[in-house]
């Protein structure tokens, strides 16, 4: 039965913190899973889900606060001492302490850092603080088994044993020569079946997948993805191993940027959650909608010029928000298909194959929606050759928005700039205003007005 949050839960947990009964917030939530605790301080008070950091043992609240909400968790930060900061740290791998410590000032740091017992502990966080923060550097995990090529097995599988007290969950096991250069994998199988005598160089599988330290966190993304890896070794230049990354820190990687494209898609231009300010959601809204206002105003002084039209053919203004309807869709369209594929590195090959693609997709789709058009505007009574100049305009106009629709990502992308921006308000406006001058200056081309 999976968890659920329920009134009378919250009730009971209030309950025992204004009761200041520790005993049975223990027990209550001894047996329960951090993520469940996590969700739970979520909809407690600041106040309240600091009680309970405070009160629970350091090796379960450590993995409590990685996952409770980035504001909860910088208010209960803010409430804790250095030392109870530190017995937090002193119970994560190094990433997620990275992570927590990498959150505080650096004067907060500094005095946490110097409360840590453990040195070696204290300079793999001082490590991971210095790589960028979007590079697998910055990202993995110190924590791992590697083993030498010239060890037996039999010392292999002692130092497997000493060095799995310190790793959470073990996904692969490293091999590495004497200067602790990677050099491949170890099959477990490999090892239980072979002589305790033989040397893993014997054993050893020699192939194995590895990011730079210096990679980008979207380069990572997509190899753990191609190969299906749980797990991926970091190397730096000189192929020295260094950390692994997991499948589930790069789950969430995966999921926060995909956040961020969803929210600049929809014209959100900051990370921002729907429990924030109100002041935090206009600044994150009203840059995109500024931006749709001028567009709209810009349509509206296009219209403005083709003023002779609506003397003449007065109908044609009725279709107006079709054609942009159909060009802020088809735009819309074509730009998510190129930014998710740009996101899984699938858009490979010749920009003006894929456009050629584009225009020959358009005609099709422009020829069977202008055919559907003009047989329901000759149904509702409107001239033939209006209906075929609105038709073969929609079918150029659509033309043209998937073309800025497949464009116009490849260059944001190009020039570094994310390209999931353009698959919202950037596209929808621009193929508005282009789509609604193409089709009055096509109209005034067929229609001699």
């Amino acid at each position: 039965m999976s968890f659920e949050i329920t009134k009378e839960l919250l009730e009971t947990v209030t309950s025992y913190i204004e009761e200041a009964n520790d005993s049975a917030l223990v027990s209550y939530f001894e047996e329960m899973h951090h993520a469940d605790i996590a969700e739970i301080l979520d909809d407690l008070s600041f106040d309240q889900a600091v009680y309970i950091i405070k009160l629970l043992d350091s090796e379960k609240t450590s993995e409590v606060l990685m996952d409770v909400d980035d504001d909860v968790r910088e208010e209960i930060l803010k409430n804790l001492s250095a030392k109870e900061i530190a017995e937090e740290v002193e119970e994560l791998d190094t990433d997620d302490a990275a992570d927590i410590i990498g959150e505080l000032s650096e004067e907060r740091q500094e005095a946490v850092m110097s409360q840590i017992e453990d040195e070696e502990h204290v300079k793999e966080i001082e490590e991971l603080l210095s790589y960028d923060e979007d590079t697998a550097g910055a990202l993995m995990a110190k924590e791992l088994v590697r083993v030498n090529e010239n060890w037996t097995v039999l010392k292999c599988v002692r130092e497997m044993r000493s060095q799995a007290e310190e790793v959470t969950r073990v996904h692969s096991i490293y091999v590495v020569d004497n200067d602790e250069k990677l050099k491949g994998r170890l099959s477990l199988k490999d090892l239980l079946i072979a002589s305790t005598k033989t040397a893993i160089s014997e054993v050893y599988i020699p192939k194995v997948d590895y990011v730079n330290v210096n990679d980008d966190l979207d380069e990572v993304s997509n190899k753990m993805r191609k190969y299906d890896l749980e797990a991926i070794p970091v190397v730096d230049d000189n192929l020295v191993l260094l950390g692994r990354i997991t499948i589930d820190d790069m789950v969430d990687v995966i999921k926060e940027e995909a956040d961020k494209d969803y929210q600049l898609a929809a014209g959100i231009v900051e990370d921002v959650e729907a429990d924030d300010t109100i002041f935090e959601l206009t600044k994150a809204r009203l840059p995109w909608l500024i931006l749709g206002l001028f567009g709209g105003l810009g349509s509206v002084l296009i219209m403005e010029g083709f003023d002779e039209a609506m003397k003449s053919y007065g109908e044609l203004f009725l279709f107006t928000p079709l054609i942009a309807a159909m060009a802020g869709n088809v735009g819309v369209q074509s730009s998510a298909i190129i930014v998710q594929g740009l996101a899984n590195d699938t858009v490979k090959g010749s920009l003006w194959r894929r456009l050629l693609k584009e225009v020959g997709l358009s005609l099709i789709n422009g020829f069977v929606l202008g055919v559907l058009l003009i047989a329901v505007s000759v149904i509702m009574g409107y001239d033939t050759q209006l209906s075929f100049t609105v038709a073969i305009s929609m079918m150029c106009v659509i033309i043209v928005a998937a073309l800025i629709g497949t464009f116009v990502p490849i260059v944001l992308d190009k020039r570094g700039i994310d390209p999931a921006i353009a698959t919202g308000p950037f596209i929808t406006t621009s193929n508005d205003i282009f789509g609604i001058f193409l089709f009055f200056m096509i109209a005034k081309m067929m229609l001699h007005f």
